[in-house]
């Protein structure tokens, strides 16, 4: 691909584009630019458009961490959720996974990542400070940690195991071992992260 020469500076800088995204290389970035280049300007411009406004629209609650359109997410903002509880999870898209079962009704604190020294990411570059200060408050009774069953997901797990000694009121538990070692969530099917979900156990190290 690298050595096509494109008839087309727009459609080169199109491509170069695209090819950015994850998953995306520079053949599969050319159909995708040509398919737009098929469609009418409204589709273009309602695309453009859209990716604008994710960017400049889109928030974070100031309370769990996950996308919002106002400072506090509709779950957090839901009178109905049980805030006494607190799900503990990677990323957004584990949020979403989890609310597809239907099985929780709690909250839930969006980590931005797990620790991983090989990355360079370390509990600084986490929201475990805003975690924190939630369990703090004296609100939460239970956290859960939905955090990936991998190493690094072990290792952050064991790091708020730690730091939540400090508060010996909190029920601490995790997802029952449904989910396969070494998996992230995105890639469990939803019966079992309910059933994960519904029995998990109280967490431990030895796990």
């Amino acid at each position: 691909m690298q050595n096509i020469q494109l008839p087309s500076k727009s459609l080169e800088l199109a491509v170069n584009e695209i090819s950015k995204l994850p998953g995306i290389g520079k053949k599969n970035a050319l159909r995708l630019a040509l398919y737009i280049l098929r469609q009418d300007e409204s589709f273009a411009k309602g695309l453009s458009e859209s990716i604008y406004h994710l960017k400049t629209d889109v928030r974070f609650c100031k309370k769990c961490h996950t996308i919002s359109d106002t400072d506090i997410c509709d779950i957090c903002a839901n009178p109905a959720r049980d805030n006494s509880i607190v799900c503990v999870v990677e990323n957004v898209k584990d949020v979403l996974l989890i609310e597809r079962t239907n099985q929780y009704k709690g909250l839930y604190h969006v980590l931005g990542g797990v620790i991983s020294p090989i990355e360079g990411i370390s509990p600084m570059d986490l929201n475990i400070s805003s975690f924190m200060e939630r369990i703090a408050t004296g609100e939460i009774k239970e956290v859960i940690f939905a955090l990936p069953v991998t190493t690094e997901g072990d290792t952050t797990s064991f790091y708020l195991f730690k730091k939540l000694q400090d508060f010996p009121s909190v029920k601490i538990s995790m997802l029952a071992r449904g989910v396969s070692v070494g998996d992230e969530l995105e890639y469990t099917d939803e019966i079992t992260l309910a059933r994960s979900l519904q029995n998990r156990v109280v967490y431990s190290v030895n796990l």
